[in-house]
C-alpha cells in the first residue's frame, strides 16, 4: 500500500477537514399551524403536501 512520503502541512490539513463540519438542518415555518417543519416531506399530522391531501390520516381519539 502507498503511504505518504513527506508531512502533509497544518494548512493542508485544516482546508480538507473544512468541509468535515456539521450543516445546520434546513426547516420552513408552516403557515397553518407555525410549526417548524422539513421541506419536501409530507405531513404527517394532516397528511398534505404543496397544499393538496396526499394520504389519507387516521384521527386519533
Amino acid at each position: 500500500m502507498p503511504n505518504p512520503k513527506r508531512r502533509h502541512s497544518k494548512s493542508r490539513t485544516r482546508q480538507r477537514r473544512a468541509h468535515d463540519a456539521l450543516k445546520v438542518p434546513q426547516f420552513y415555518i408552516d403557515k397553518d399551524t407555525g410549526e417548524a417543519k422539513k421541506p419536501h416531506r409530507i405531513d404527517a399530522e394532516t397528511g398534505t403536501f404543496k397544499g393538496r391531501r396526499i394520504i389519507d390520516v387516521k384521527e386519533s381519539e
